[in-house]
């Protein structure tokens, strides 16, 4: 089964995280290949609009843990070609939100344009609870729109929040019923579509003009202290215990670390 589907309906580009039994979960070729796609469809003049959303009972759940433990120590981030694919796409990038949507699930919507989320939709970037780092360069785009206290309650604590509070918030553009979440961002999305499209890029271009450089930078302090902190004991713990199903023992973590 294909991890990632694609359709074509007249100038918009439809892409379906793929992976229902995993939640979506990325893998590290999903990661490159979402990118290759953003990046042809930023170069196909046919295509105006990228819409996406995920199957099954979930839109993404972030990093698919056993594939991305995978990634040998000092390599680059899997995830850096989709960054770099999402802060430079010009053209409007809607999303379809439903259940779950942790860690990059999460972050990864920062990027477009519009976000509808399902009544069901459930949100979360629990990166420290892991020993992590935020990714995706939402290190500056969520302070930015939420401000430092709200980020901070979301960032540092890391607990889920839903549909209803992402949208009071401004991180969604509205809570749909479940039923007509993907027709609504269709909509939307065949309306984007019938737009000058040289007008509409440009347009999106301004709108992220004063953000870009911050969010590129951001960026790559992220992947520095993710990928540092990744080979960390407390790290190291959380995901082995995600892996066991047990809940993480960071006193075990700080003992290994201060034996080492």
């Amino acid at each position: 089964m294909t991890d990632i589907l694609t359709e074509r309906s007249g100038s918009v580009l439809r892409i379906q995280l793929n992976r229902p039994e995993k939640k979506n979960a990325m893998t590290n070729d999903m990661y490159a290949t979402l990118a290759e796609l953003l990046n042809a469809a930023a170069k196909d003049e046919q295509i105006r609009v990228v819409l996406w959303h995920g199957a099954g009972d979930s839109f993404c759940a972030g990093n698919d843990v056993v594939d991305f433990l995978k990634t040998p120590p000092g390599s680059s981030m899997p995830q850096a070609p989709l960054m770099k694919a999402f802060v430079e796409f010009d053209k409007p990038l809607v999303a379809a939100v439903h259940g779950s949507a942790i860690g990059g699930g999460t972050t990864m919507l920062t990027h477009c344009d519009f976000v509808y989320a399902g009544e069901s939709a459930e949100f979360q970037v629990p990166f420290v609870n892991i020993g992590l780092t935020p990714e995706f360069g939402s290190s500056y785009s969520l302070p930015a729109r939420l401000g430092h206290l709200r980020a901070s309650e979301f960032i540092l604590l890391g607990q889920p929040f839903n549909a209803a509070r992402a949208a009071e918030l401004g991180l969604v553009t509205r809570v749909v019923p479940d039923k007509d979440l993907l027709a609504t961002a269709t909509q939307t999305a065949q309306q984007l579509a019938t737009k000058p499209a040289e007008a509409l890029r440009t347009s999106k271009k301004l709108l992220k003009r004063s953000s870009r450089g911050p969010v590129e930078e951001a960026i790559r302090v992220e992947n520095e202290t993710f990928a540092a902190l990744l080979q960390s004991p407390d790290a190291k713990e959380a995901l082995t215990a995600f892996l066991e199903k047990r809940r993480p023992d960071f006193t075990k973590s700080r003992k290994l670390a201060a034996a080492t």
